[in-house]
């Protein structure tokens, strides 16, 4: 009997990575020019990253500052979920990032029905907030993860524990 090969759909985030690009936003802003003598600010508490500016315009700047620091450090920008602009007081705007973690079920759903569309010997099951997809050929399991990596599904999945 030939023996059963699986692999685990997951999309997590490093949060040590986020909290690296969050000090590191902090430190350009504090050393920029255009943004002396300004109150901004990036605060990472749980999984929200809070952004505190005196403009819309410094708000988008710091967006991009703390952007371009997670895609340094290889961190899905797909995963984080953007909350409205609201004021604050003195003049300020707050906005607040939720960083999304696992696969919610409506996603996992979805993306168990495309796996079924293939019409491969595959066999996928939701586990909490991962997905296990599981066959006996290792083929028909690297035809679904190249199907997945092309699928866009709103946030960045990697495949992980692949057995074979």
């Amino acid at each position: 009997m030939a023996k059963e090969c699986s692999f685990d759909v997951v999309s997590k985030i490093d949060m040590q990575e986020v909290k690296n690009a969050v000090n590191q936003t902090n430190k350009e802003i504090s050393q920029r020019y255009d943004f002396r003598n300004s109150k901004a600010e990036v605060v990472l508490e749980e999984d929200t990253v809070k952004i505190l500016a005196d403009s819309d315009f410094q708000l988008k700047s710091v967006i991009d500052i703390l952007q371009s620091k997670l895609i340094r450090r290889k961190v899905a920008v797909k995963n984080l979920e953007y909350g409205k602009v609201e004021s604050a007081s003195g003049g300020m705007v707050r906005q607040n990032i939720s960083i999304k973690q696992g696969i919610d079920d409506k996603t996992a759903k979805k993306i168990v029905k495309d796996i079924k569309s293939l019409k491969l010997k595959v066999q996928a099951k939701i586990m909490e907030d991962q997905l296990r997809v599981s066959g006996k050929k290792k083929d028909d399991l690297q035809k679904v993860i190249q199907f997945l990596k092309g699928n866009d599904y709103g946030l960045e999945l990697q495949f992980v524990n692949f057995r074979g």
